[in-house]
């Protein structure tokens, strides 16, 4: 595992040459948020992280309910059973692993790896505009139906999921890289994804973080140089 440090933001990658996971851990001033919970094998080391820099971990927070964005969520409540699980209410179904389609999804399936196994339960259902200590909801649906994107008002960076991927480089979920096909073929709806990152571009981040590949400083020219390239192709 890999640990790099951009002010208040750690990112914690997980096989970073091969096929790159990435947590995030949030500093506030008194506590800390975790972003994504990686794959049950995990656990043990995001929790080394967390105890090391001695604040209490008070939310757990997911991006979207896939395997490997959810997968030690059930170690991480039994070691911090006092941190609340956060994830948004659409995506809250298929952490139960209900892959039902509601009414206004149209009927592409959703893709990606969805577990039946995770115990634990939300304590808070987050919708767009909701705030988590120093970070905003934004609703990002594309790559699954509820995912979303945390955008830290303090010093304007953007943890967004999966909505882009870095890995390979820079790419729109949807968008097929060879180099690192991966996310693309777990991405539910291509339009909505792309539609998603247009209103993520909009924020103009000084910083992109992403669940598979490297952190972007300064990424707004990058972010629609992969959107130009994703509506050209779907």
């Amino acid at each position: 595992m890999k640990v790099t440090r951009f002010d208040t933001l750690y990112q914690l990658t997980f096989f970073p040459n091969l096929f790159p996971i990435n947590c995030y851990i949030i500093e506030e001033e008194a506590e800390l948020t975790l972003i994504d919970a990686g794959l049950f094998s995990h656990g043990p080391k995001i929790i080394e992280v967390i105890k090391s820099l001695s604040k209490p971990l008070t939310t757990i927070l997911l991006t979207h309910g896939h395997d490997d964005h959810v997968g030690s969520v059930d170690i991480l409540k039994k070691e911090f059973p006092h941190a609340q699980l956060c994830i948004s209410a659409r995506d809250s179904l298929l952490l139960n692993g209900d892959k039902r389609l509601l009414e206004d999804e149209g009927m592409l399936p959703i893709k990606g790896g969805i577990s039946n196994k995770i115990k634990s339960s939300p304590d808070r259902l987050l919708y767009e505009q909701d705030t988590v200590g120093s970070l905003k909801v934004i609703s990002s649906p594309g790559h699954t139906p509820g995912s979303i994107s945390l955008f830290d008002e303090r010093n304007r960076f953007l943890i967004a999921g999966d909505a882009f991927q870095t890995k390979g480089g820079i790419a729109v979920a949807g968008m097929l890289n060879l180099t690192f096909p991966f996310p693309a073929f777990a991405t539910w709806d291509k339009k909505r994804s792309l539609n998603s990152a247009k209103q993520l571009a909009d924020l103009h981040p000084k910083l992109l973080a992403v669940g598979h590949g490297t952190c972007i400083t300064d990424p707004y020219e990058a972010m629609l140089k992969a959107i130009q390239k994703a509506e050209n192709t779907f």
